[in-house]
């Protein structure tokens, strides 16, 4: 059909066609901020919402404090041990120090050495008590530090188990809210859709046409990337239903629409040929010449053969005589492209100067008389 355009409607069309790109740019930002803030209009979900708020403060309360305790016990833990193995290598340098004097005690045998037997001795008595004593604190440390833990460990435990429930009635409810925000979605989405369509089989071709596809790029992409997204999916069963509703549905639309174009088709080969050619756009008529078709059935027809006058499936004239000059010309054409003359009935509107042999009225004939009677 550009073909059949003039040079400056080509350029006004794609100027056009670009408020209708920019229409739609416009209309899907701001679908696009509208459909994004639609999460908004329902609560934000917290896992203490589910859960009994009280009793998880107290679980957690309590964790942490048997944290705390067992951070202390373990530092405690850490001086105790020190304090053990100082005492312990206290002992073991006095006992190395009592074994070499009692050796040398034993060569001597003297017994002025008894009192510092004794004395040594109770020494060493008394760091054996110090390295009971610190091993006694080690242990009661090592007790708390596992008390501590133990504590903390079942608290997290029940906080855990708490929590368990509390997700799965939070995600049992999350899910809810998902639903509901697609039925936001989808509220919004399909009368922008049935609109849409409603658009495009009556005003597509309109005034306004390019506010007209500028909605509908809009509709088709809210649809297709705002809303099939947030599709929910049950395990795939809702989407491919969608997807098979959808199909079905522009399948049916398909087929009746190809019966309807067959039917109109049918009907309009079955009328005159100058009727016909009324009924044809001057424009689309030349956009079909120009694809070699023929503009009356849309089938392919050898246009360059001088001596096709006529489409040979549906019978509408294609080529005609200039009733001045007498050159072939497309029967569509509005002025002889030979001599500029208009054609008649203003080319599309006119019927072709000659009618194939087979509409061409027969010729009377005399009917013979009757002889007269007597």
């Amino acid at each position: 059909m550009s073909k059949s355009l003039r040079l400056s409607e080509k350029w006004f069309r794609r100027g056009l066609w670009l408020v209708a790109v920019v229409f739609a740019g416009f209309l899907i930002g701001l679908g696009g901020t509208l459909v994004g803030d639609l999460p908004k209009v329902e609560q934000a979900l917290s896992l203490d919402q589910f859960i009994d708020a009280r009793e998880a403060r107290r679980l957690r309360e309590q964790s942490r404090t048997a944290r705390e305790a067992e951070q202390d016990a373990q530092a405690a833990l850490e001086q105790a041990q020190l304090q053990r193995s100082k005492v312990r290598s206290e002992v073991q340098s006095e006992q190395d120090a009592f074994a070499q004097w009692m050796a040398t005690r034993s060569v001597t045998q003297r017994a002025e050495h008894d009192p510092e037997v004794l004395a040594r001795t109770r020494r060493l008595e008394q760091l054996r008590a110090d390295e009971r004593r610190t091993q006694q604190g080690v242990e009661a440390q090592q007790q708390a530090a596992l008390d501590a833990r133990q504590t903390a460990q079942a608290a997290q435990r029940a906080l855990a188990d708490l929590e368990r429930s509390g997700y799965d009635s939070m995600s049992s409810a999350r899910r809810a809210q998902e639903l509901r925000v697609f039925l936001y979605r989808l509220a919004l989405t399909l009368p922008l859709l049935a609109l849409a369509g409603w658009l495009f089989v009556r005003h597509r071709k309109g005034t306004w046409w390019p506010f007209v596809w500028g909605f509908i790029i809009f509709a088709l992409f809210t649809f297709f990337f705002e809303l099939v997204p947030y599709l929910p999916s049950y395990g795939g069963y809702v989407r491919y239903a969608v997807g098979i509703l959808i199909t079905v549905l522009v399948g049916r639309y398909g087929i009746l629409a190809l019966n309807r174009y067959l039917e109109r088709q049918k009907q309009a080969e079955a009328k005159p040929d100058t009727e016909r050619r009324k009924e044809l756009g001057y424009d689309v008529a030349l956009a079909r010449l120009a694809k070699s078709v023929c503009p009356g059935c849309e089938r392919p027809v050898d246009l360059k053969n001088e001596k096709i006058d006529f489409c040979p499936h549906c019978g509408i004239g294609l080529f005609d005589r200039c009733g001045a000059c007498g050159t072939r010309k497309s029967a569509f054409a509005r002025f002889c492209h030979a001599c500029g003359t208009a054609a008649r009935g203003d080319g599309a509107d006119a019927a072709p100067d000659h009618a194939p042999a087979s509409a061409a009225p027969a010729t009377a004939q005399p009917t013979p008389q009757a002889p007269a009677a007597g």
